[in-house]
């Protein structure tokens, strides 16, 4: 039996969710479950569970992101979970932001598939492209890491007033509550735990919503936000 065969049919509520875009999220679920396996970007047993752990999962987020908004999706992987939000809102001008080769290699192939205009493929890591992307609205991220770490890879590539939206899991409150002296420093001036995908997914997805100040990353990021967005100026006129 190969991997794809192992792929159910798409629940109902993806028809829903998807509207328009249905068959294109059917050909991703398709592509995570054949190229996805066999480059290792998912495992295996995730196939059977690919709608409603994956696609669906991250597909509600976008009851969180506001409209007409720029989004960095941090350590994008396999695409999750800014590909089903991408499906989802066409309103959005999204990065997916992945340092390793075989992932943005699958990323750029599935983009050109779908014909996702509104999505932008970047090999990198955040600490690395900060001053040489613009700042966004929303940072996106799910199962990169723990919130503190993720934080500081994130906050700093948005914009003033800006926010980052991960997707966790039941860790979700005492990961909040470790990480507030790192968020503070980070510039984080409000922060909170949303429940989305009511009728959609159960159970809910769990989003870690971090809203920064007039100085995302905190005062020793401004610095290196400053020299960072120089040499990008400089580079691009040679």
């Amino acid at each position: 039996m190969t991997e794809a065969a192992e792929l159910p049919p798409a629940p109902e509520q993806a028809r829903e969710v998807f509207g328009d875009r249905f068959a294109d999220a059917v050909r991703y679920a398709e592509l995570l479950a054949e190229a996805g396996v066999q480059r290792g970007l998912i495992g295996p047993r995730e196939v059977p569970r690919l709608w409603e752990r994956h696609l669906l999962n991250c597909a509600v987020l976008s009851e969180a992101v506001p409209e007409g908004v720029t989004v960095c999706d941090v350590g994008s992987g396999a695409g999750l979970p800014g590909i089903p939000l991408a499906l989802v809102r066409e309103d959005l001008n999204i990065t997916l932001l992945e340092p390793l080769l075989r992932r943005t290699t699958f990323l750029t192939e599935v983009v050109e598939l779908l014909g996702l205009d509104h999505v932008t493929v970047v090999r990198g890591r955040a600490e690395e492209v900060m001053g040489q992307l613009p700042p966004v609205h929303v940072v996106t991220a799910r199962a990169v890491a723990p919130l503190d770490r993720l934080a500081a890879w994130g906050i700093p590539l948005l914009r003033p007033y800006g926010e980052m939206l991960a997707l966790k899991g039941d860790t979700a409150e005492e990961e909040l509550k470790m990480a507030a002296t790192a968020l503070s420093k980070l510039g984080a001036v409000s922060t909170s735990i949303l429940h989305v995908g009511e009728g959609v997914v159960d159970p809910l997805s769990t989003v870690v919503r971090v809203e920064v100040g007039e100085s995302p990353g905190g005062v020793r990021f401004a610095a290196k936000r400053a020299k960072a967005a120089r040499v990008g100026r400089a580079r691009r006129r040679r």
